[in-house]
């Protein structure tokens, strides 16, 4: 009889031919590089490639997560949308820090965008909802569009031996600051 552990390590893991990250020739901003991302994971098909896993943070430290989508992305940040009594709208009014984590199954690709959540203004949050499919011409003045102001990216490429490049820029006062993070064999 196969046990669980058996049945999970005998899924299929990635392709073999994934895309390559190769830390040498990234760019210096880091929003180059995600739009290229999402550009490929668009064009390629993927399956609602603007869903992420949108994490804040409860009582005090603990992290929760769900699943958004991101509305729009301008020099102000990625955007999304929530009603301010939501979980996730109180989370964000204690604590504004949060982090979306991008996957792409198809290419491998994971990006993990982490900064600080303001909210956008009402007339912009108002022009969001009268866009969502359940609108029916009624004002919410509790419809909240926000925008993360990313301070940190992590861009993950997933290779078949799950040896993964992994590339993190983080926001100085210089300007963004890439390094290679090195994973261990395993």
């Amino acid at each position: 009889m196969s046990t669980l552990s058996d049945q999970l390590s005998s899924l299929p893991s990635f392709p073999k031919n994934l895309p390559i990250l190769d830390p040498a020739t990234v760019p210096q901003d880091p929003e180059q590089l995600f739009q290229e991302w999402f550009q490929d994971a668009i064009a390629s098909g993927n399956r609602q490639p603007h869903a992420m896993t949108f994490t804040t943070i409860q009582h005090g430290d603990t992290p929760v997560g769900r699943t958004l989508i991101v509305k729009d992305i301008d020099e102000r940040g990625f955007h999304f949308s929530t009603h301010r009594t939501s979980r996730k709208g109180e989370q964000l009014e204690k604590n504004p820090r949060a982090s979306m984590v991008f996957f792409w199954r198809e290419s491998g690709r994971q990006v993990r965008v982490t900064g600080n959540v303001v909210a956008l203004s009402g007339e912009e949050s108002e022009r969001d909802w009268e866009k969502r499919p359940s609108y029916t011409g009624e004002p919410n003045p509790e419809w909240q569009l926000y925008s993360l102001e990313p301070t940190e990216y992590e861009f993950m490429q997933a290779r078949e031996d799950r040896n993964h490049t992994r590339v993190e820029y983080v926001r100085e006062s210089s300007g963004w600051e890439n390094h290679l993070v090195t994973t261990p064999a395993g």
